[in-house]
């Protein structure tokens, strides 16, 4: 086990830490830390850092409540780095975004897929009505229509897989997700809520068979 010592801090006595998330593997923020902050984060097991424009020390989610539980931190082949996997309690950036990493300066990777994309594109929906938009439509007809479109695509999900047919069965499992990310929009419900239940289950798992 590495410590602290053996690290390799700049001339002002900082490391670099990049954050990212135990459960999606996203790439959260870049902190600097010390080995005050250092040791203060492996003590107390949530990122704390070093301010380089206050010169102060700041835990994350003091004052947003956006806590980073470390799950582990590891350096990188020069001693000079750090990644640190963390379990959130909120958004990364002071902006509410999810992550710091939100603007492009080069290249396009608009054609990127994910849940969390999708789920930003239905709250979009929700937010700013598109006339025509299937999305649209279920927004504004409400809870009974979305539940309604849920337990009818849970229907055609069993259908398709009693009947053996893979090709089926996904295309009716993406229905599915689709229309229950309307849901979990409808009712302020997030991947990360989903992710973080998952999550637990998956430890209580962990400990049970330990």
């Amino acid at each position: 086990m590495m410590i602290i010592d053996d690290l390799k801090f700049d001339k002002d006595g900082l490391i670099p830490a990049i954050i990212f998330d135990a459960l999606s593997g996203a790439v959260l923020m870049l902190g600097y830390m010390n080995k005050e902050s250092l040791q203060i984060s492996m003590d107390e097991g949530r990122t704390c850092f070093w301010s380089r424009s206050r010169k102060t020390l700041w835990r994350k989610g003091d004052t947003s409540g956006n806590i980073q539980h470390i799950v582990s931190i590891k350096t990188d082949c020069d001693r000079d780095a750090l990644l640190i996997r963390v379990n959130k309690d909120g958004p990364a950036c002071h902006t509410g975004s999810d992550s710091c990493f939100f603007e492009t300066v080069h290249g396009d990777d608009s054609d990127l897929f994910s849940l969390d994309t999708l789920y930003h594109i239905i709250a979009d929906r929700k937010a700013n009505r598109k006339p025509g938009s299937y999305t649209t439509y279920l927004f504004d007809k409400g809870i009974d229509k979305i539940l309604k479109k849920v337990g009818e695509e849970s229907t055609e999900v069993i259908i398709a897989a009693k009947g053996d047919d893979k090709s089926e069965t996904i295309y009716e499992i993406a229905d599915l997700i689709y229309h229950a990310m309307v849901l979990m929009t409808q009712m302020g419900i997030t991947p990360e809520d989903v992710r973080q239940e998952l999550a637990s289950r998956f430890v209580k798992d962990a400990e049970e068979m330990a």
